[in-house]
């Protein structure tokens, strides 16, 4: 697989991450200019503000737990040459699970779509990371 074809999906990823920030920094300005948040309530970083600003503030810190694991295990597959078209297309599957996790989170927040959408892009990541063990293993 070419460089491009293995880091198309971590950058869509990153520009999720990026999308998410984004929007959520406009809420941010958008509650303080109605007065529904003091300048002095962001101090610690507390998750305030309208419930809309904290629903996508949440969502904007999920960016941050299981992709993490993601951009790893890209990274060492890379590194190691292993970065194969099951991988890829393994890739494309955690990342478009991640789209709609967002999309589900920032949309209606229902638990009953959101968690399945997480559990199987969690179950994916395993799959990537269980795959390329086996692979350096068995080389080893």
């Amino acid at each position: 697989m070419t460089l491009q074809a293995i880091l198309l999906p971590v950058f869509v990823e990153v520009f999720l991450t990026f999308g998410l920030l984004f929007w959520l920094g406009k809420l941010r300005a958008d509650d303080l200019k109605s007065g529904a948040v003091q300048p002095s309530q962001h101090k610690f970083g507390e998750n305030v503000g309208s419930d809309r600003t904290r629903q996508v503030h949440r969502c904007f810190q999920n960016q941050f737990e299981t992709p993490t694991l993601f951009y790893v295990v890209v990274i060492l597959a890379i590194m190691a040459k292993k970065a194969d078209i099951p991988f890829v297309v393994l890739e494309w599957l955690y990342v478009l699970l991640r789209l709609a996790h967002a999309w589900a989170h920032c949309g209606r927040n229902d638990l009953s779509i959101r968690s399945p959408l997480f559990a199987v892009g969690l179950l994916v990541l395993l799959v990537m990371w269980l795959l390329l063990a086996i692979q350096l293993l068995i080389a080893l």
